[in-house]
């Protein structure tokens, strides 16, 4: 009689264990809290997180009290374009902005707080807001409650849900990582090449300049008739 057919995450334990521990160290906290200085002409305070192209970042913002102060908030990223994604100007309490990383590489979210010119200068040191930021990015900025209302997914099947998203991230990191390890391999040789044949002309020359020298010297200790 035939065993009955079980599950894969049945037989195979050890390797669920692995994917969830994968995905918790995948999926890596982005919640900071900070106090922002305010200035006349503020520099910007950016907070940068890692993003891969296409993932959606969601960016919750709790900007505290603060009287003759106006805070901006600036999204943007690393790459050469340095693109810039939004900017809102003058945010209050908390704030939520979603925007969809273009490249590879970090996305910063930058504030300036600015001071009200009314405002004496002997006051400004004291004048600042606290910031509570929260950045999820990809399968944690996906609102899985609102998709299980939609689709009536059960408990499980959400948690499931969560869980494919976690695991198709790693993946992309696996093979994003995968692809450096390529481009670092063929820089590696092609720089190895270019060691290579410069040290074979350094040779080359320093042969042929021994070469011409023999000759040179030999000439003109002939012209000295030092010898025959």
């Amino acid at each position: 009689m035939p065993s009955p057919r079980r599950s894969p995450f049945t037989t195979s334990p050890f390797l669920l264990v692995a994917v969830l521990l994968l995905a918790f160290l995948a999926s890596p906290a982005h919640a900071i809290k900070f106090s922002l200085q305010s200035y006349r002409y503020p520099p910007a305070k950016c907070i940068w997180n890692t993003a891969h192209p296409n993932a959606l970042v969601i960016v919750t913002a709790n900007v505290g009290p603060g009287t003759d102060q106006r805070v901006d908030v600036e999204i943007i990223d690393s790459s050469p374009a340095k693109n810039v994604y939004l900017h809102k100007k003058n945010i209050n309490g908390e704030t939520r902005l979603a925007v969809t990383a273009h490249s590879e590489g970090e996305v910063g979210v930058c504030f300036r707080n600015y001071l009200s010119h009314d405002v004496p200068s002997e006051k400004a040191s004291k004048m600042q807001r606290i910031i509570d930021l929260d950045v999820d990015i990809g399968a944690d900025a996906v609102d899985y409650n609102a998709i299980a209302n939609q689709e009536s997914l059960s408990g499980l099947e959400t948690e499931m849900r969560k869980l494919e998203g976690m695991v198709k991230e790693i993946v992309d990191e696996l093979g994003y990582l995968k692809k450096r390890e390529e481009r670092f391999l063929g820089t590696n040789v092609s720089t190895n090449k270019r060691v290579q044949t410069f040290a074979w002309f350094t040779l080359a020359s320093l042969i042929g300049l021994g070469v011409w020298q023999i000759f040179h010297l030999r000439a003109f200790f002939k012209r000295k008739y030092l010898i025959d």
